[in-house]
């Protein structure tokens, strides 16, 4: 029976994959990181965490409302950058160095979400590029 359903594991027709277009800024392809900074699948976008971080590369000061600020600001650039705005954003997963910020987080967050709120996970970590404060990720649509 197991080689039977091998067997038809092995001969099945390949699908074709859709393509993927992988997204990078001329600014953030100078940053030499070790991954795109979105990748687009037909008309679904997919953004690496961001962080509160400008243009420069460093990150701007004053903690957790300043960082989710930048860091939305930043979500919002590269999604317009692409075709795509916030009103288009399906899930967001937030990490936070400190849980216990979550609630300072959550109301700037929700500042950039007055049409709908996107399905929504949030964790905390043990630590976050450049010492940041939240890092999210966010998976959108684009309108064809």
């Amino acid at each position: 029976m197991l080689s039977a359903i091998l067997l038809a594991a092995c001969t099945a027709p390949e699908k074709e994959l859709p393509s993927a277009t992988y997204i990078e800024t001329e600014e953030f392809s100078k940053r030499n990181l070790p991954f795109s900074q979105a990748v687009q699948i037909e008309n679904i976008i997919y953004l690496s965490g961001q962080i509160g971080d400008l243009e420069t590369g460093e990150l701007i000061e004053g903690g957790i409302i300043p960082e989710t600020n930048q860091t939305m600001m930043n979500i919002k650039k590269v999604l317009e950058e692409n075709g795509s705005s916030m009103d288009n954003i399906i899930k967001c997963t937030c990490m936070l160095a400190d849980i216990a910020e979550w609630g300072q987080m959550s109301a700037e967050y929700l500042k950039y979400f007055p049409n709908h709120k996107p399905a929504r996970s949030a964790f905390g970590t043990t630590g976050l590029a450049l010492g940041a404060r939240v890092e999210i990720e966010c998976i959108a649509y684009i309108e064809k």
